[in-house]
């Protein structure tokens, strides 16, 4: 453990060319008697979308904890750009976490700031920047997002679509590498939840990160993911590009699709047609 005024090692350099941002490796996590996540292994791509999908009560919470290192698995690796950060002290994982943003299900924006306010907050907690370039770079990102001309309305003046905008620009203020979404399109519907979709596929490819999306939703899974890790009972039992996953045979993946009301060749076909 580091003490007050000593600096955290310094993380090995990321290698931009390595295809993988994130390996998982045999990481498994219980509570009590009851194991969660178990060996759960697969790498998560740069610069592409990576899905991880389950029913309610797969693992995917714990999972995304574990990930974030808000809890720190029993054993297995997380590799981040070359560095396990599971054995990590708590100095290094405050360096660590800059490297992913975070959008949470619902946006869960705060309802007594405004929309400057709420993406001006991680870069007033975390950073020394004055006023003017705080507002510049909070500026840049809503602008981006296309949000800016709501700059000082408060959250529940927009809609749903408009609050996950924000909570991107807010996720994306201090440059994260990596841009987790929890659940995106809980509680949207239909539309909105293909402009989500949308949104998510944009801000990939503009700010050149890497996608993290949990969810059960298939028909965004279809439209977004380059990469889908099928999580059951704590175990990854699928992992492939769309059209791999959608002519998938076995049991387990059979019965998700079935049961998710999603029809792989009409989801396939329409993603072919947005390309």
């Amino acid at each position: 453990m580091f003490g007050l005024g000593k600096r955290a090692p310094a993380a090995p350099p990321a290698d931009p060319n390595d295809p993988v941002h994130v390996r998982v490796v045999n990481v498994s996590k219980r509570y009590g008697d009851h194991e969660v996540l178990s060996s759960v292994t697969f790498d998560i791509l740069r610069g592409l979308s990576n899905v991880v999908i389950g029913a309610s009560g797969s693992g995917k919470t714990v999972f995304l904890r574990q990930l974030i290192r808000l809890e720190t698995p029993d054993s297995g690796q997380i590799v981040v750009d070359g560095e396990d950060i599971v054995p990590l002290d708590v100095v290094s994982l405050v360096r660590v976490r800059k490297k992913f943003g975070m959008v949470f299900q619902g946006a869960a924006l705060f309802d007594s700031m405004s929309v400057f306010d709420n993406a001006a907050f991680p870069l007033r907690e975390h950073t020394k920047l004055g006023a003017k370039a705080v507002r510049e770079k909070v500026m840049d990102r809503l602008t981006a997002l296309g949000v800016d001309h709501a700059a000082k309305k408060m959250p529940s003046e927009l809609s749903g679509g408009m609050r996950k905008r924000v909570a991107v620009a807010r996720a994306l203020v201090l440059e994260p590498a990596i841009l987790i979404y929890d659940e995106p399109t809980t509680g949207l519907d239909p539309i909105t939840s293909r402009t989500v979709d949308e949104l998510i596929e944009d801000t990939r490819s503009r700010f050149g990160v890497t996608s993290v999306v949990i969810s059960h939703d298939m028909a965004s899974v279809f439209h977004i993911g380059h990469r889908i890790n099928l999580l059951h009972k704590g175990r990854i039992v699928a992992a492939g590009t769309p059209v791999e996953f959608a002519a998938d045979r076995s049991p387990v993946v059979t019965e998700f699709l079935s049961a998710s009301g999603v029809s792989p060749a009409e989801a396939l076909k329409h993603r072919a047609h947005a390309s």
